[in-house]
This record gives C-alpha cells, sequence and structure tokens, in this order.
C-alpha cells in the first residue's frame, strides 16, 4: 500500500515561456520503483537496430509539470542578449590567449 505523503518542493529557475522562479515537486527520495531518480530512462532503435533516441518515462511518485510561480524575473535587454556575455560585455574575448596586461 502506498502512502500518499506531501509534495517536496524546491525553487528552480524557469526560462519558458518567460524568466521565472517557481516552485516544483522533486522526486519521492525512497521510492523502491525509481530509487529516487523520478522515472525510467531508455534507448530505443530504428529499423535497422541502430541507436535512435533515448526516451524517459517519469514515475508515479512525482508529478514532473507540477510548478507555481513564485517571481517573474526581468528579461535581458536586447542588446546585452546579442553580446553573449553577461559577466563583461564590453570586456575583451575569452578565446584571446594573450596576459591581460
Amino acid at each position: 500500500m502506498r502512502r500518499h505523503s506531501l509534495p517536496r518542493l524546491r525553487i528552480q529557475r524557469a526560462t519558458w515561456p518567460r524568466p521565472a522562479l517557481v516552485l516544483t515537486d522533486t522526486p519521492r527520495p525512497d521510492c523502491p520503483d525509481c530509487e529516487g531518480i523520478g522515472g525510467f530512462e531508455y534507448d530505443y532503435g530504428d529499423h535497422n537496430g541502430e541507436y535512435a533516441g533515448t526516451e524517459w518515462d517519469p514515475c508515479t511518485c512525482w508529478k514532473e509539470n507540477r510548478r507555481w510561480l513564485l517571481l517573474p524575473l526581468p528579461r535581458l535587454p536586447r542588446w546585452l542578449r546579442r553580446r553573449g556575455s553577461l559577466r563583461d560585455p564590453w570586456g575583451p574575448d575569452d578565446s584571446s590567449n594573450e596576459p591581460p596586461f
């Protein structure tokens, strides 16, 4: 007989449909079926028997789509998104091998 327990919650940063902090459910750590992982991963092949990908089936101990919005986060301005670097958008390129003198 399975006991229904309260959800195990954690705070997570979501990026879609917009940046936000959300409260999500987590897998039950003592689940005998998935052993706390939250689901089952298995590989499958195409008609020739070659590897074609990996599928994921969630366990019944976890509702992976259960989430509650806590705080919407502001979006980055377009000019900052195009630069590609959040640390220092005007700084030197990270791929340079010259010393920073």
